[in-house]
């Protein structure tokens, strides 16, 4: 039992592997965005355990600014990914307008909320 789920365990992950080599370069450029802001948001929240979280307004505003940040990038790996039949109208610059304009309004409400 145990060598029949290793194997297909390592069936899995070369069929990963193999998909995301057919990958576009574009989409692995978001996604080398994303796995940076997740990864920056667990370093800020290490760090709050490590050192305290004395303003706790900002430590909230860092991470849900990684976390928005995150989301927004995905929706727009979403939206330029051609095999996507729902978004096939929408050019990528428009869906690249619509990220830019959906972060300047997270981190203009982030700001406001950092006092």
């Amino acid at each position: 039992m145990a060598r029949s789920t290793s194997k297909d365990a390592q069936d899995l992950l070369n069929s990963l592997r193999s998909a995301y080599a057919a990958t576009p370069t574009s989409l692995k450029i978001i996604d080398i965005y994303v796995i940076f802001a997740v990864f920056t948001a667990l370093i800020q929240v290490v760090y709050m355990a490590v050192v305290g979280s004395f303003p706790f307004n900002s430590f909230l505003s860092g991470v849900l600014s990684c976390v928005g940040t995150a989301v927004l990038a995905v929706c727009l790996r979403i939206q330029v990914n051609e095999e996507n039949k729902e978004f096939k109208d929408m050019p990528p610059e428009r869906a690249f307008a619509d990220f830019v304009l959906c972060n300047l309004v997270l981190h203009l409400v982030i700001m406001n909320f950092l006092g």
